[in-house]
């Protein structure tokens, strides 16, 4: 089994979280992380999808909610929301966190190679991220494991090789027949050489005379 290291998660202080949100905003998802550390995932989610009810473009809810659904099993939709995250609008620091978590998710499916391509997009962005890098070497390991060894074939022999023993066997049974002919033709030959020289003494032959 895959053991990868464990996915981010973002906070409200944390550095990514560039756009301005209300008091009341900020203190809903405290809520939801508090019960996403509690592992109530269930109500995590509710909470998260409540602040982006009310704020649609909160990227540190969607980016928690995501977790959430991975959490939850929701493997799926946990890709669906770090795909939006990583999208080319949004700020570096995410793209690669979200892409770091969305390697996980798809190790965790094992979807290696997938997996594969997405730490190496983590690490594209951030060329120091040290548990994308150990992430990246597992996956590429596991992926090994799986691909059976390249069969070795025997050599087949070259069509012309193939074709010169056949044209030797095929010379070497018209000999044999040749001979087998000729032999049958040499005793043919000596039993009627036999006969002839047997008539011919009866016919010189004298009856003697009494």
């Amino acid at each position: 089994m895959l053991s990868l290291n464990k996915i981010s998660f973002l906070f409200i202080a944390c550095s990514i979280c560039i756009k301005a949100v209300s008091q009341d905003t900020n203190s809903m998802i405290q809520s939801a992380n508090e019960l996403y550390k509690q592992q109530q995932f269930e109500k995590a989610e509710a909470a998260y999808d409540k602040v982006l009810e009310k704020d649609g473009h909160n990227t540190t809810a969607k980016f928690n909610l995501a977790n959430t659904y991975y959490r939850r099993s929701k493997k799926d939709d946990a890709v669906k929301a770090f795909d939006y995250l990583t999208s080319d609008g949004q700020p570096a620091e995410l793209r690669e966190k979200s892409f770091y978590n969305k390697g996980v998710v798809l190790a965790k499916q094992e979807k290696l190679a997938e997996s594969i391509e997405t730490f190496k997009d983590a690490l594209r962005l951030n060329p120091n991220d040290t548990l994308a890098r150990e992430n990246l070497q597992k996956a590429m390991f596991e992926l090994k494991k799986k691909q059976p060894p390249p069969k070795k074939e025997e050599p087949k022999p070259k069509k012309q090789d193939q074709k010169k023993q056949n044209q030797q066997q095929s010379k070497m049974n018209q000999q044999e027949a040749q001979q087998r002919l000729q032999m049958m033709e040499q005793k043919e030959k000596e039993v009627l050489q036999r006969m002839q020289n047997e008539k011919s003494k009866s016919s010189n032959t004298v009856a003697k005379d009494w």
